[in-house]
Formats: C-alpha cells, structure tokens, sequence
C-alpha cells in the first residue's frame, strides 16, 4: 500500500499566475517535463529518456488539479497541486499531494523539491 505525502511549498505569485503553470502544457514544461501534449483528458510528459501519460481527473481554476498516472494499478493513488492562499498575509502556497511505495518517500520528497525550485526559477521566486 502506498503513502500519502503532503508537501508544502511558499510560492508567493498570485494564484492565477501559479495556476497557469501548474494546469497549461506551456506552464508545466517551464518547470515539470520537457515537453507536454494534451488530447482531451490526457497530458503525455516526456522527458530526455522517459514519457508518461496522466489523466486528468480534477480541476478547479485558480484552486487545484489533480492527475493520475494511466500505468499505475493503484486505485487510490493521484498527484495534485493546490493553491492555498492566507487571507490575513497574502501569502500563497502550493501543496502537492503524491503517494509513494514504502522506499521510496524520501526519493519523492527530494524530487519535488527540485522541481518546485525549478518552478520558482521559472516564475522568478525565490
């Protein structure tokens, strides 16, 4: 059974900018794949050696979208991004939700990591 991590990352752009690059096949190969294409519910990620497909299962602009891989077996398991903003500071975070394998957690962790820092160079944050 696989683990469900819940990662939080400050991305202080406004909501519609971070969303555009999170849910836009534009917008995810600034920071998340090399190149997208989009047929239908269908985003295909590729990468220099690998390429994956993910269903788009939820969307809701400005707010969440959430995928889920079209060769993972497990019922339950998804990857999403929501935006959560403070009302009192204005502050805006991205919370990934991921699952991974027992082995695996600290190997997530670390790749969405590096590619959150991607998606800030992109967005000019730091």
């Amino acid at each position: 059974m696989k683990e469900k991590l819940e990662l939080e990352y400050s991305v202080n752009v406004s909501p519609n900018i971070l969303f555009s690059r999170l849910s836009t096949p534009g917008g995810l190969a600034e920071w998340f794949a090399d190149d997208i294409y989009v047929q239908d519910d269908i985003f295909k990620f590729k990468w220099t050696n690998a390429e994956q497909q993910a269903r788009l299962l939820h969307h809701k602009k400005n707010r969440c979208i959430r995928f889920k891989w079209t060769d993972d077996d497990d019922g339950e398991s998804y990857f999403e991004f929501r935006i959560a903003k403070d009302e009192l500071t204005g502050d805006v975070a991205l919370i990934i939700t991921d699952f991974a394998d027992g082995g695996e957690k600290e190997d997530i962790i670390e790749l969405w990591d590096t590619q959150i820092s991607n998606l800030k160079l992109a967005l000019g944050v730091s």
